[in-house]
C-alpha cells in the first residue's frame, strides 16, 4: 500500500483504478475490520497533530528575559543586601507587574492547530466488509475506505473520486476559487495544481451538489488540511519593528547603563570612597538611567489602541500587531471574501440586441437596471424581462433571509445569482412559480452543459433552458427582439457580446425558450437541440466590495502598496484588480500564475514579488513565500485573508488579518486581527489607529529620555566632581514612577494628528530616534541637568542638604510637566494642535504638582523620601527652568517645521 498522503503517488495523476490497487480495497465491499485494524495502527486516528506548547511556568520566566529587566533584577539584589528594603520592594514590584500583563497576553496566543483538527472531525457514510453502508466518526477513517457523498456532507479525508454524478465541492476555503469546484474521475496531468486537481476531495471542503464516491488516501497530518497546519507550524513568528527597535535599544541602553554604573564605581573608589558608598551610587545611576515606566506604557499605549480599534470592528489579538498596523508597507489580500463580497451577482444583461447594467451586490435584492446609465423600468423591456424570468424558472436554489438581515442561500451560487437579477426587476420566486408550475426537468450535466424546464405557461406549455452559450446558440432558431416579438438572430453581435462581458471576468450564461404545446410525454434532449428562440445573455461575478476599492485608494495613497494574492483563475483575478485599482486596464498589466511563480528561483522572487499586484491560481506554500520574499527586503507586511489556504502565510506575517465572518477558525487563530465586519475597509481605519498609536509611544520615549538621561548625568557630574549627590535613589525611583504613571501615561490618549494617512509609512530601517529626536533629547537633558544644578547649588548654600534634594526633584518634576505639552505633537507647536484636545494631559499635571506638594508638605512622606517643604522663591527658581525648557522646544520646533509647513508634516 502506498504512503498515504504521499506526493510520490501523485493520486491525482491515477486511474481511479490504479489508486483502488494501490490501497488494497474492495470498492464493492470496503475495508473488512482486519484491515481497518492494520491501517489505524500503521496511520493512526484521523485527527491533526496539535502542536506543544510552551508551558505556563516557562511564559512566565520568559517574560523576565529582557535588557532592562536584567539591570532592575540585579538593583533588586544590591538594594536587598545593602539593607533599602523599600527600594528594593519598589523596584521588585514594578518588575512583577511588567512580567504579568505580558504573561496574560501571550497566553491569547497559540490555537490555529486545534482549530484545524475540529474542521475534520465529523461523521462520513463508509462501505465496510459485513456492515454495507454505515455511518463512522471522521476520527475512525483509514486509508483505502470507501466513502459516499452527498449534498451537505463536510468531505472527512483527502480521497482519490471514483464516481462522481454532477458532484460540485465548495473549495474556497483551501483553493480560493469563488464557486464550486466540478468534480470528476479522469486522471490528470501530473503537473495539475491543487485548484485544478478535479478528481480530489479534501478533507474540510464541503459537497453542495451531486453524488460522489472515493477513495480515502490521505488523513490526519497526511491531508492537505494537515500539510497546512505543518506549514502554520514552522512559519516564523515575526517580532514586529516596535519590539525590534525596543529590544535593540534596550541592549544598548543596557551596556551604556552598566559601563556608566562600572565606571562611576571605579572612579568613587579610587577617590577614597567605601565601596558600599558607591554601590548605593552605582544603583542611583542605574535607578535613574532606567525607563522604568516604559514596559508599562508600551503595554497601556497598546491595550488603548486595541479599544479604539474594537470600536472600529477589528478585534486585536496579539497586542503588538497594533503598532505593527501604522507601519506596514505591503498588505497581501486574498481576494474571495476579502476584496469581493463572496456572493455571484449579475451585472450585465444582454437581451434584445442591447446591453443592461444591473447595480447591487451580494444577494441582497436591491439595486436597479440601467440601460446606457439611463434608469429603465423592466416592465418596459420585455426581453430582458423575459432573459431574466428564465434564469429564474430554470432554477433550483432558495435564497433565505438569516436572523441579522443579510440572506444565505441553499443550493448554487450561480444560480442564486440569476434568483437576485430577477428579483431586482420584480420577478420573485414563489410568485413566478405559482404562475408558471414546474411539469418535468433535464437537470444539468456536465456532458451537455445546460438544464431545461418544462412549465405551464399562461394557456400552454413552455420550455426554458439555461447553459453555456456554445451549446445553445446554435440551437436557436431566432431571437426575442427588443419589442418583446420574435427577430433574426444575429449569432456575431452575440458573441461581441459574450467576449465583451469575459474580458471584464464575468462568467457568461445563455438562456432560450420555446413552446412546448407539442410535448405529450417526459421532457427529452431532442425536444431541445433545435427551434430555441434566443433570450439573451446573464454575465456575472464575485464583485468587489464599494469599500474595498475607497480602502485599496487610500492605502494606496498612505504609501502602503497593496497586493492581491488568490487562488482564482488569472482571467477573474485580473478583472477584480482593474476594478479596485490595483492594475490597469492596459493588455500588458501581468498576473502573475502559480505555475509560472513555481519556475521562480527563491533569490529572483523578491525582485518580482515587490513589482507584481496580482498573483493568480497561488497555492497555500507559494502565498508563504511570497510574505517571506518581501519580508526579506524588508517589507512590514499585512496579510489578510479567510481560509484555511491563508494561515499558514496569516502566521508567517507581520500581522495577519482575518475575517471575523466568513473566515474559518482556522485562519482566525492564526491571524494578529480579525475584522468583524469582512469589510477591507476596517483595516484601512486600523492602520490609521495604529500609526496613530504609534505615534503616541514615540511621544512617551521622547518625554522620558530627557529624564533618565539627565538624572544619570546629574549623579555622574557629582561623581566625577567629588560633590554631594543632588539626588538620592529613592528620589529617582519617586520622580521616574510617579511622573511616567501621572504625566507620561496620558500622552497615549493623545488624539490622531491630522494628515497621519498622507504619510509614507516609517521605513522599517528607520531607526526609532531620528538624529532631530536625538539632538531634541540632548537639548532637554542639558536644559534638566544645568537647571537642577543650578537649583540645587543655591538652595544648598543657604540652607540644608534636603531641602537643596528637595529643590533638585521640584526642578525636574516641573521640567517633565513643561515637556509633556511640548510632546503632545513631535513636529507642531502647542497652539497648532490645541490645549485643551487632551484634557488627562492637564489633569495629569495638576495632579503631579498636587501630589508633590503633599509629598513635601506632610511630615510621613517627607521623612521616607528625605524631602522639605521649599519656599515661595525657591519654587520660583523651579518654575523659571520648566519655563525655559518649554519655549527652547517650541522654538526648535518652530524653526524645524513651523516656518515652512503646515499641520502635514511627517513625524520624525
Amino acid at each position: 500500500m502506498a504512503r498515504p498522503g504521499s506526493d510520490t503517488a501523485r493520486w491525482h495523476h491515477l486511474t481511479a483504478g490504479e489508486a483502488i490497487g494501490r490501497l488494497g480495497t474492495d470498492p464493492s465491499t470496503g475495508l473488512d475490520p482486519a484491515q481497518v485494524l492494520s491501517a489505524r495502527t500503521r496511520h493512526g486516528p484521523n485527527t491533526v497533530t496539535a502542536r506543544k506548547g510552551v508551558p505556563a511556568w516557562r511564559k512566565f520566566l520568559l517574560q523576565f528575559h529582557q535588557p532592562l529587566i536584567y539591570i532592575l533584577l540585579a538593583a533588586v539584589v544590591v538594594t536587598a543586601a545593602l539593607g533599602e528594603w523599600v527600594d528594593c520592594t519598589v523596584i521588585l514590584l514594578v518588575v512583577l507587574a511588567n512580567s504579568v500583563i505580558g504573561y496574560f497576553q501571550e497566553e491569547k496566543a497559540g490555537k490555529a492547530i486545534e482549530a484545524l483538527g475540529k474542521m475534520i472531525l465529523t461523521e462520513a457514510t463508509a462501505r465496510r466488509a459485513g456492515s454495507g453502508r454505515i455511518r463512522i466518526p471522521s476520527a475512525d477513517i483509514v486509508p483505502g475506505d470507501i466513502i459516499l457523498l452527498q449534498p451537505g456532507d463536510l468531505v472527512p479525508a483527502d480521497m482519490r473520486l471514483i464516481h462522481a454524478k454532477e458532484l460540485h465541492i465548495a473549495e474556497a476555503a483551501l483553493s480560493g476559487e469563488s464557486l464550486p469546484a466540478h468534480k470528476r474521475t479522469e486522471p490528470l496531468p501530473e503537473s495539475t495544481a491543487l485548484a485544478d486537481r478535479r478528481n480530489i476531495a479534501y478533507a474540510g471542503t464541503l459537497v453542495t451538489s451531486g453524488h460522489g464516491e472515493g477513495i480515502v488516501f490521505g488523513t490526519g497530518d497526511g491531508t492537505e488540511t494537515g500539510r497546512i497546519a505543518r506549514l502554520i507550524s514552522e512559519a516564523t513568528e515575526i517580532s514586529t519593528p516596535l519590539t525590534r527597535k525596543i529590544a535593540s535599544f534596550s541592549r544598548l541602553l543596557l551596556w551604556v547603563i552598566l559601563a556608566v554604573a562600572v565606571f562611576a564605581f571605579c572612579v568613587g573608589v579610587l577617590r577614597g570612597e567605601s565601596p558600599g558608598t558607591m554601590f548605593m551610587v552605582a544603583v542611583a545611576l542605574a535607578v535613574g538611567a532606567i525607563p522604568e515606566g516604559l514596559p508599562a506604557a508600551v503595554t497601556i499605549v497598546l491595550a488603548i489602541g486595541v479599544s479604539r480599534m474594537a470600536r472600529r470592528r477589528a478585534i486585536i489579538r496579539k497586542l503588538p500587531a497594533v503598532e505593527t498596523l501604522g507601519g506596514t508597507t505591503v498588505i497581501c489580500s486574498d481576494k474571495t471574501g476579502t476584496l469581493t463580497e463572496n456572493q455571484m451577482t449579475v451585472q450585465q444583461v444582454f437581451a434584445g440586441g442591447r446591453c443592461f447594467h444591473i447595480s447591487g451586490g451580494g444577494y441582497e435584492p436591491t439595486g436597479g437596471i440601467s440601460l446606457d446609465g439611463t434608469s429603465v423600468d423592466p416592465a418596459d423591456q420585455p426581453a430582458l424581462l423575459e432573459c431574466l424570468r428564465a434564469g429564474l424558472l430554470c432554477n433550483d436554489t432558495r435564497i433565505s433571509p438569516r436572523e441579522d438581515g443579510s440572506h444565505a442561500i441553499n443550493g448554487d451560487p450561480t444560480e442564486a445569482a440569476l434568483l437576485v437579477s430577477a428579483a431586482k426587476s420584480g420577478l420573485h420566486h414563489a410568485d413566478s412559480h405559482a404562475r408558471s408550475p414546474r411539469i418535468d426537468m433535464i437537470p444539468f450535466g456536465s456532458d451537455h452543459m445546460f438544464r431545461a424546464t418544462l412549465h405551464h405557461h399562461a394557456d400552454s406549455r413552455m420550455i426554458y433552458k439555461v447553459g453555456a452559450v456554445e451549446r445553445l446558440l446554435d440551437r436557436c432558431a431566432d431571437s426575442l427582439g427588443g419589442d418583446g416579438n420574435p427577430a433574426p438572430l444575429d449569432k456575431e453581435a452575440v458573441r461581441a457580446a459574450v467576449e465583451s462581458m469575459a474580458s471584464q471576468g464575468l462568467r457568461v450564461l445563455a438562456f432560450a425558450r420555446r413552446p412546448a404545446d407539442d410535448i405529450t410525454g417526459d421532457l427529452t434532449h431532442e425536444h431541445v437541440s433545435s427551434g430555441l428562440t434566443f433570450l439573451g445573455l446573464q454575465g456575472m461575478i464575485d464583485p468587489p466590495r464599494q469599500e474595498a476599492i475607497q480602502s485599496v485608494a487610500l492605502c494606496r495613497k498612505a504609501g502602503i502598496r497593496v497586493k492581491m494574492i488568490t487562488g482564482d483563475h488569472a482571467t477573474t483575478a485580473r478583472a477584480i484588480a482593474i476594478r479596485i485599482g490595483l492594475a490597469s486596464r492596459a493588455e500588458n498589466t501581468k498576473v502573475l500564475t502559480g505555475s509560472e511563480l513555481e519556475a521562480i528561483p527563491d533569490d529572483g522572487l523578491p525582485a518580482i514579488a515587490a513589482k507584481t499586484a496580482v498573483f493568480a491560481r497561488v497555492a497555500p506554500e507559494q502565498k508563504l513565500r511570497l510574505v517571506k520574499a518581501l519580508q526579506s527586503t524588508g517589507h512590514i507586511v499585512a496579510m489578510t485573508g479567510d481560509g484555511v489556504n491563508d494561515a499558514p502565510a496569516l502566521r508567517q506575517a507581520d500581522i495577519g488579518i482575518a475575517m471575523g465572518i466568513t473566515g474559518t477558525d482556522v485562519a482566525k487563530e492564526a491571524a494578529d486581527m480579525i475584522l468583524t465586519d469582512d469589510n477591507f475597509s476596517s483595516i484601512q481605519t486600523a492602520v490609521e489607529e495604529g500609526r496613530g498609536v504609534f505615534d503616541n509611544l514615540l511621544k512617551f520615549i521622547i518625554w522620558t529620555l530627557p529624564t533618565n538621561l539627565g538624572e544619570t548625568c546629574i549623579i555622574l557630574l557629582a561623581v566625577l566632581s567629588g560633590t554631594t549627590l543632588p539626588l538620592l535613589p529613592m528620589q529617582l525611583l519617586w520622580i521616574n514612577l510617579g511622573t511616567s504613571v501621572l504625566l507620561g501615561l496620558t500622552l497615549v490618549f493623545e488624539p490622531r494628528e491630522p494628515g497621519l494617512m498622507d504619510r509614507p509609512p516609517r521605513l522599517p530601517s528607520r531607526p526609532l530616534l531620528t538624529f532631530p529626536l536625538l539632538m531634541r533629547t540632548g537639548l532637554v537633558s542639558l536644559l534638566m541637568i544645568a537647571g537642577t544644578f543650578w537649583v540645587f547649588s543655591h538652595e544648598h548654600s543657604v540652607g540644608t542638604l534636603d531641602s537643596a534634594r528637595t529643590a533638585a526633584v521640584n526642578a525636574i518634576i516641573m521640567v517633565e510637566v513643561a515637556y509633556l505639552f511640548s510632546c503632545r505633537s513631535l513636529n507642531h507647536p502647542l497652539p497648532a494642535i490645541g490645549l485643551w484636545t487632551n484634557r488627562l494631559a492637564i489633569a495629569g499635571a495638576v495632579a503631579m504638582v498636587a501630589v508633590q506638594l503633599c509629598a513635601t508638605g506632610i511630615p510621613f512622606i517627607a521623612r521616607l523620601l528625605h524631602f522639605q517643604t521649599p519656599g515661595v522663591e525657591t519654587w520660583m527658581r523651579t518654575l523659571l527652568v520648566s519655563a525655559a525648557v518649554f519655549m527652547a522646544v517650541e522654538f526648535e520646533k518652530w524653526l524645524r517645521f513651523g516656518r515652512h509647513r503646515g499641520l502635514q508634516a511627517p513625524p520624525e
